[in-house]
């Protein structure tokens, strides 16, 4: 008799994970909270970098046409307040192929999606999770408008704030607020060419009041992200698209470490603000039936560029560790003895980087001064992330 599966939550964590326990052997069921065109306009764009790229493989997935609407970012330049350049870096290449990949965070989800329903994967929208209950027999989950299910397993992809986590340990750490806003945009089309930065490369700047990241796509419009600095979290309604845009452009204008201000007027579409927040570590990713992937296990600080690439290795380790494992208690221990060490080094990784975005003029003339030397030293030892992006799984094989 086949087992069966409850994943909670329909984004990249999720989907992966029903993918990869399809391989192992379950009938999995994907339940996601939004109604689906909620669910698929979440959110700016992301980077997966070459690791996630053979995570998708390992999942028989192929990141060609899973990632098609996305474009390479295989390098970045990191630039100081007054636009000069720091660092510039690998961001991980393969033998053959683009290496990282930027793309729409949407039409990453709606891939999938895409994939996940190929395969007889059905995904429930509406799914709003209110508790998860484990029992020597499967495990339960209850949702917001009454329904109950019950499932041989139940995964938690449900996030940052995960209440999956919150039923497998009431004490597990709430997210914090790290100090920063996030936003992002598109401009309305290509752009003159001293705004757009060579294809490619990813540029990073640190601003006098925000950092900012922009890149050009294939159709020579600009993608960009700001982070800027805030004592409080930005509440829900605190700004209108018009008066966040406004502000955005006001925090930028005069700033000689990047065109933001400029490209911020020439989108027609700025997302945001959201707060940048993390985790400490999860204590209890898993009991007898029960367990986390993705952000809900592990927060990933934006600056690692692993939050979807790690979700997407949480999968494939997942489908190893419980295809033919019996009790399934035995493969989610197997799950997190494999999984815990690595990505608990590459939070620790992003969340230094983080800290870097919020300095005062002070700290910021010696970081700027500084980061040359430290980033020449670091290559002399070759690419010190080699290690984050080297990882490589075995492929999971055909299901039963």
């Amino acid at each position: 008799m086949t087992n069966t599966a409850a994943v909670i939550g329909g984004g990249i964590a999720g989907t992966a994970a029903a993918i990869a326990l399809r391989h192992a052997g379950f009938d999995p069921v994907i339940h996601e909270r939004h109604e689906r065109s909620v669910a698929d306009e979440r959110g700016a764009f992301l980077t997966v970098a070459v690791n996630g790229l053979a995570a998708l493989r390992s999942l028989g997935l192929s990141p060609e046409k899973v990632l098609a609407k996305g474009f390479p970012t295989p390098a970045m330049a990191l630039r100081g307040a007054s636009g000069r350049v720091l660092a510039e870096m690998s961001l991980g290449r393969e033998a053959s192929g683009p290496g990282t990949l930027t793309i729409r965070r949407s039409d990453l989800y709606a891939a999938m999606r895409d994939e996940a329903e190929a395969r007889g994967i059905p995904v429930v929208y509406g799914a709003a999770l209110t508790r998860a209950v484990s029992g020597p027999d499967g495990a339960g989950a209850e949702f917001a408008d009454g329904r109950r299910v019950r499932a041989d397993l139940l995964v938690g992809a449900d996030g940052l704030r995960s209440r999956t986590r919150r039923s497998l340990d009431p004490g597990a750490p709430a997210p914090h607020y790290l100090g920063l806003l996030n936003a992002g945009g598109f401009t309305a089309g290509p752009v003159e060419p001293r705004l757009a930065p060579p294809p490619g490369v990813m540029q990073m700047a640190f601003g006098r009041r925000a950092f900012f990241g922009w890149a050009t796509a294939p159709d020579g419009s600009v993608w960009w992200f700001a982070n800027p600095p805030s004592k409080r979290p930005v509440e829900p309604g605190a700004f209108t698209a018009e008066t966040w845009k406004a502000h955005l452009i006001e925090l930028f204008e005069g700033d000689p470490s990047s065109p933001a201000a400029e490209l911020i007027r020439l989108s027609d579409e700025v997302v945001g603000p959201w707060n940048t927040e993390d985790m400490g570590p999860v204590r209890v990713w898993h009991d007898d039936r029960i367990v986390l992937v993705g952000d809900a296990a592990h927060a990933m600080a934006p600056t690692s560029g692993q939050g979807a690439s790690q979700a997407l290795e949480d999968a494939v380790v997942l489908g190893h560790s419980l295809r033919g494992r019996v009790p399934i208690g035995a493969g989610l221990t197997a799950y997190e003895k494999a999984r815990r060490p690595r990505v608990e080094k590459v939070a620790a990784h992003g969340r230094r980087g983080n800290s870097s975005k919020v300095q005062g003029p002070v700290g910021a003339a010696i970081r700027d001064a500084m980061m040359p030397l430290v980033f020449r030293l670091l290559q002399r030892k070759g690419d010190p992330q080699a290690w984050i992006f080297e990882h490589r799984l075995p492929p999971l094989p055909a299901g039963t």
